[in-house]
């Protein structure tokens, strides 16, 4: 049982609670991205996936081939204005992307409600923005998963891999110590962000961004192959300092009940 040792569990949404694979905001920044006459991949949208969107923009134009195609795009590199008028585009369209891929990832609603049973309390954050969360937390409430507090990119000063969404959280929902706490995320940024604030970390490989594929792509594939991409991701997570690496939330418990073992045994999460 976790009671009495865990105080909270911060999640992230995208990849972590909902949309399998974190689809949503590729597709959208592909979108916002194209709607400029620059071309971006995939595996460049996802290079700096968790962090807030328009840190995520700045962190695009800043990659070289991006920044190159820009320049002959538009006869001058990127600017701080190019990166805020794509941003004030990417918005709506991050708002249409997010309602498609706001499926709860499979094993959400029930770990919720084993957490809450235990007494856990449930925070989250994310690196959208509250307009953008307005398309998801609805949807996510209607297939049974609403935590007690959302903090969304832009409510603190500095994001992710800053600590401060992640301790707005815990202060909101009044969790603490820090090292009583946990942050389950796919992206290593918000594993980065968990270890800034002091809490144990737990890093989702399978439904996350690592992997990138839809729940019917990723189910699609072999076991080998699904296997072999999970531990891929998941070694990332550990490199980031994720204190443990499940596929989803659906296999979560286990690694909370260690950790809540730890924590009755006095032992904390190691110093980022």
């Amino acid at each position: 049982m976790l009671t009495g040792a865990i105080k909270a569990v911060v999640f992230d949404w995208a990849g972590t609670m909902v949309d399998f694979g974190c689809m949503a905001p590729v597709d959208a920044l592909i979108e916002a991205y194209a709607g400029e006459g620059v071309v971006i991949v995939p595996s460049e949208a996802r290079a700096d996936m968790g962090r807030a969107k328009r840190d995520h923009v700045r962190a695009l134009m800043t990659m070289p081939r991006i920044a190159a195609e820009w320049t002959r795009e538009k006869g001058a590199p990127p600017t701080e204005a190019d990166g805020d008028r794509l941003f004030a585009a990417l918005e709506p369209l991050m708002r249409v992307q997010a309602a498609r891929c706001a499926d709860l990832i499979p094993g959400a609603v029930e770990l919720a409600t084993q957490l809450r049973a235990q007494g856990v309390k449930i925070g989250s954050c994310t690196g959208y923005t509250r307009p953008m969360m307005t398309e998801v937390a609805p949807r996510a409430a209607a297939q049974g998963y609403a935590p007690d507090v959302i903090v969304c990119a832009g409510e603190t000063p500095s994001g992710r891999p800053s600590p401060l969404m992640l301790w707005q959280a815990l202060v909101t929902v009044d969790a603490w110590p820090a090292w009583e706490c946990v942050k389950v995320d796919d992206a290593e940024v918000g594993i980065g962000e968990g270890r800034a604030a002091g809490c144990w970390t737990i890093g989702v490989a399978a439904s996350g961004n690592g992997v990138g594929l839809s729940l019917q792509e990723f189910e699609a594939l072999p076991l080998a192959g699904r296997r072999a991409l999970a531990a891929d991701a998941g070694r990332a997570l550990s490199a980031a300092g994720a204190d443990y690496v499940v596929d989803t939330v659906a296999d979560l418990q286990p690694a909370l009940e260690a950790i809540a073992q730890r924590i009755r045994a006095g032992k904390r999460p190691p110093a980022a």
